[in-house]
């Protein structure tokens, strides 16, 4: 029996993630809060439902307090339980509430949109295991794509995320591992590549011709294989790489689909490239 919890701050999608996983053949449940979640379960079990899918609430007392001896509980009944958090940065929230003119579940009429994130944050602070994905730069519909991505590899064994981006749009909150190849040659500032990404041929030509792109490519290829048995070992099913140039069109989404490549031929692997549509 498969069941994916999802946490996270509120306006960073839940319920985007939530919708896909239902069109997926999901069953799912939005704002469970924690002490409820082992009765709903235990009828879940009786009627044969393989595969479900739970936001949890951190607004009831007593909030998440026990979530890991939860979670351990319903893997002792048989469940193989992921654990999804969902993150986006504070400008970026106060942005989407702002469009949306909805309330945050925390505001109040002596607390500000910005605290009644950091309220919400400090709450979620033992709730941060499992996977972490920062919405920050995602579309409503890249999110639904990417959760497709996600539920499709095995949740028993390590997977690799390998994601680019740009650093002027800031650095990814859900980085395990940051590399910038900003110090190498730049296609950006060739006119018949300034248009393409590090996906067409002309890009990776161009960057293939300089020996110090090799050289990049070949340290942070042994950095991370090297260091992979460690993180396994400390019973990660996830961890993430991101690498990051200036706008995140050419170098990163160069080096990430070499990476994905290479690793892919062992490992599990998932690519994101934030800065390109989906």
């Amino acid at each position: 029996m498969d069941l994916l919890l999802i946490g996270g701050v509120s306006g960073s999608g839940k319920s985007v993630a939530l919708a896909a996983l239902e069109d997926s053949g999901y069953y799912a449940v939005s704002n469970l809060p924690l002490t409820q979640l082992p009765g709903l379960l235990s009828h879940l079990e009786a009627a044969k439902q393989q595969h479900v899918a739970i936001v949890l609430d951190v607004k009831t007392e007593p909030g998440l307090a026990g979530l890991s001896d939860t979670i351990e509980k319903a893997r002792q009944n048989g469940w193989k339980v992921r654990f999804l958090y969902l993150d986006a940065k504070t400008d970026t929230l106060v942005k989407r509430f702002s469009e949306t003119r909805r309330r945050h579940p925390f505001s109040s009429d002596d607390r500000s949109l910005r605290e009644a994130i950091e309220l919400e944050r400090d709450r979620l602070a033992d709730m941060r295991q499992g996977y972490s994905f920062d919405t920050s730069e995602t579309s409503a519909a890249a999110l639904r794509s990417w959760i497709k991505d996600f539920i499709s590899v095995d949740a028993s064994k390590l997977t690799l995320l390998f994601q680019s981006f740009g650093f002027k749009h800031g650095v990814p909150l859900d980085a395990d591992l940051v590399f910038d190849v900003r110090c190498l040659p730049n296609p950006h500032y060739e006119p018949a590549l300034a248009s393409q990404t590090g996906k067409d041929a002309a890009v990776v030509g161009y960057l293939e011709r300089h020996p110090e792109v090799e050289r990049m490519y070949t340290d942070i290829y042994h950095f991370v294989a090297s260091w992979l048995p460690d993180y396994a070992r400390d019973n990660r099913n996830y961890l993430t790489v991101a690498v990051g140039c200036t706008g995140g069109q050419h170098r990163s989404v160069y080096f990430v689909e070499r990476l994905a490549k290479s690793f892919g031929v062992k490992y599990q692997v998932l690519t994101r490239h934030r800065e390109l549509p989906s």
